[in-house]
């Protein structure tokens, strides 16, 4: 299967050779937007020799519509073979989309999107009329000439090497709000945090919330006429983080088409719709899915069999690859694949094979390491940045910082020196050179009156080691809601060698997961790890869990978690 990385190309009756291609008349180019009652961009988003993926954005020009269908015809033998978004049927040549029970309502100026797979012989060539209830609208490719709203294009189709010089970052309304109704949470309610799609439903919107277009809306007016990032993140495997249940997803193990079809397909034909393409959008793909395939299977003590399912059905790895091949096909779109954390994957055992694992799942449904600019590390985690007061070739007495209880053996001391080394070692094994980290910073401050000003005392390599490490967790294994943590650095482009940013990736004061069990219809389990009087298992090395009491079920807004955040930053806030 090939993609190419070229810009949408605006062309009459243009024959869809290539991917990212889309299509555009003249008629009326400028008219004032009451003159043209719709206006619809077809874009072809990827293509093989038998086949292809479409989508399909409608914007309405008229009076608020309470339901819609679309319909165009081919001029060759296509066929649709599914789609997302909307229900498409397809009688000969003729094809009809209508709306869904979710999406019916199309307000004036506002814009729908929907897309479908199909298949063709011969030539692929792009239907040149549309008609919505009737009415037949006018064929744009987003540069305005169809009198749809948005930013246009704006962008040339060429990816940048990173995308944060030079650029803003979306702050994601929902989530400043919460911050700022927090007492001195005005503080930080400005900074710029991630979009978490960790469900089907939220791509459209759920329980009030803004759906995934309505968030490249408020970016595109944020942007002005700068550049602008938005952070998405994408994160609903079948099997979803097999190795704890706070984070269980809603798709079971076998649910590989339901992922494509449901999740992963429908935010592509978003991201693709033209209005968003002077966004440089960055999606981090898949947390905790990889590397629990290298730590948590087969005859590890850490092992767990829904782990072992997940590498025996191989989905995880199936699931990441469509979701590179599908977003990495959007020219704007910069992917950056979950590489876990240095007290995850700093051991030995676990470094280079994890590297491997990532290169196998970027060659795998369609993807290619072109489909990757980077990797992130940290995801909602709270290493410590930079261990300042120990380095892990220190000794005290003959004995290495190695062989601490904190390190065990350990390469790595901290988050940095980890994305820096694992860096290395992704381009080793395949990955382009120019690929980039990044390190979420969202909350390992560890600051306060904790933190230590200076070593420990070298009466022991514990001593020497617990004395001055910022890091106050109890074991590096500890991941829920972590009690003495802070906010750490604050977003930041380009702020180290090899290293794109340091950006907040988990919102602040968004809970990990809650500390009982709380019937709810998420999907979510109760992971032990989040009870604050759990004394551990093997993935800890059977220590206490080190949670706050009392906390809501994971990615639920947790008022304490937050105000510790702020107290405990570091650096301090004003």
């Amino acid at each position: 299967m090939s993609r190419t990385r070229t810009p949408l190309l605006a062309a009459l009756a243009l024959v869809a050779g290539a991917s990212g291609t889309a299509l555009t008349t003249t008629t009326a180019a400028h008219a004032a937007a009451d003159a043209i009652p719709c206006t619809v961009a077809y874009t072809v988003q990827n293509q093989w020799d038998t086949g292809f993926t479409a989508a399909v954005t409608v914007t309405n020009n008229v009076a608020t519509k309470s339901s819609w269908a679309v319909k165009w015809s081919y001029a060759g033998d296509q066929k649709v073979t599914s789609g997302w978004n909307a229900q498409i049927s397809q009688s000969g040549s003729d094809v009809t989309a209508t709306n869904e029970s979710y999406n019916g309502t199309l307000a004036t100026g506002s814009s729908i999107s929907f897309g479908f797979n199909g298949t063709y012989s011969g030539t692929d060539t792009l239907p040149t009329t549309f008609t919505l209830d009737g009415v037949t609208c006018n064929v744009d490719d987003g540069t305005g000439g169809g009198g749809g709203t948005g930013g246009g294009t704006g962008g040339s189709g060429t990816r940048v090497d990173n995308p944060y010089d030079g650029a803003k970052v979306y702050v994601n309304p929902e989530w400043s709000a919460k911050a700022a109704a927090e007492p001195g949470g005005t503080r930080v309610s400005n900074e710029p945090t991630g979009v978490w799609l960790d469900h089907i439903a939220a791509i459209n919107g759920d329980n009030g919330g803004m759906s995934l277009r309505d968030h490249l809306d408020a970016a595109l007016a944020q942007k002005g006429s700068g550049q602008e990032v938005v952070q998405l993140v994408v994160y609903d495997l079948p099997g979803r983080d097999c190795s704890a249940l706070a984070s269980n997803g809603e798709l079971g193990p076998d649910d590989i088409g339901k992922y494509e079809s449901q999740f992963i397909d429908p935010i592509a034909a978003i991201l693709a719709d033209p209005k968003y393409a002077s966004l440089r959008i960055v999606t981090t793909i898949e947390l905790d899915s990889l590397p629990n395939l290298v730590t948590n299977t087969g005859s590890r003590a850490t092992a767990t069999p829904q782990c072992d399912t997940m590498l025996a059905n191989g989905n995880y790895v199936k699931g990441v690859g469509y979701a590179l091949a599908k977003l990495g096909a959007i020219p704007n779109v910069y992917n950056y694949l979950d590489a876990g954390h240095h007290g995850w994957l700093g051991w030995d055992d676990n470094f280079a094979a994890a590297a491997n694992v990532f290169k196998q799942a970027a060659t795998t449904s369609g993807a290619t390491v072109d489909d990757v600019q980077g990797f992130i590390t940290n995801t909602a985690n709270y290493s410590a940045l930079k261990e300042d007061n120990f380095a892990i070739n220190d000794t005290v007495n003959g004995t290495s910082v190695r062989q601490s209880k904190w390190v065990d053996w350990n390469r790595y001391a901290d988050e940095l020196s980890f994305a820096q080394a694992f860096r290395t070692e992704l381009v080793s094994v395949g990955f382009n050179s120019n690929i980039g980290m990044l390190i979420d910073t969202s909350r390992n401050g560890w600051g306060g009156s904790a933190r230590p000003t200076g070593p420990g005392p070298r009466t022991s390599v514990d001593a020497y080691v617990d004395g001055g490490r910022y890091d106050r967790r109890i074991h590096v294994g500890n991941w829920c809601n972590q009690a003495g943590a802070g906010l750490g650095e604050r977003p930041q482009a380009s702020p180290a060698p090899g290293i794109d940013a340091y950006v907040w990736m988990k919102p602040p004061g968004e809970s990990d997961g809650s500390s009982t069990a709380i019937p709810n219809n998420e999907g979510k389990g109760f992971d032990r790890m989040c009870d604050p009087t759990y004394t551990g298992n093997a993935r800890n090395n059977n220590n206490m869990s080190g949670a706050l009491p009392n906390a809501p079920l994971s990615g639920h807004w947790f008022s304490a978690e937050f105000q510790q955040l702020m107290q405990n930053a570091y650096p301090p806030l004003p």
